[in-house]
């Protein structure tokens, strides 16, 4: 079993920057691959980037590119996102996911997830 606990979550304005982390304990052999969701109300579910937890492929959605980074800290096992350039747009909560599945962006192919983190940015 592997747990994820996102944070640093908040308000900001827009144009204005954000780091989530992610904290992953339990069993994590068996989920290499650890990734960004976020839901915004009355959305689906929209995949944000993803990283390999050994090596430095990353992936990342069109919308994002550019304005967010996704890595990770393997001795704290740890995977963040920081968020540069915020816009309304990306007001959601944000989740943290774990998967076997290399560079999946479909939520069905992760196994673990986090609480989620609200992240808000006002115009």
């Amino acid at each position: 079993q592997e747990q994820l606990i996102e944070s640093g979550g908040g308000l900001v304005q827009a144009g204005g920057s954000l780091r989530l982390s992610c904290a992953r304990s339990g069993r994590t052999f068996g989920s290499p691959f650890m990734a960004w969701f976020r839901q915004a109300p009355g959305k689906g579910r929209e995949f944000v980037a993803g990283i390999g937890w050994i090596g430095s492929i990353t992936t990342n959605t069109d919308s994002v590119k550019d304005r967010f980074t996704i890595s990770r800290d393997t001795a704290k096992n740890t995977v963040y996102l920081q968020m540069n350039s915020l816009e309304p747009e990306d007001t959601a909560v944000y989740y943290c996911a774990a998967g076997a599945r290399i560079l999946s962006r479909a939520g069905t192919d992760y196994d673990y997830w986090g609480q989620g983190t609200q992240v808000t940015v006002s115009s």
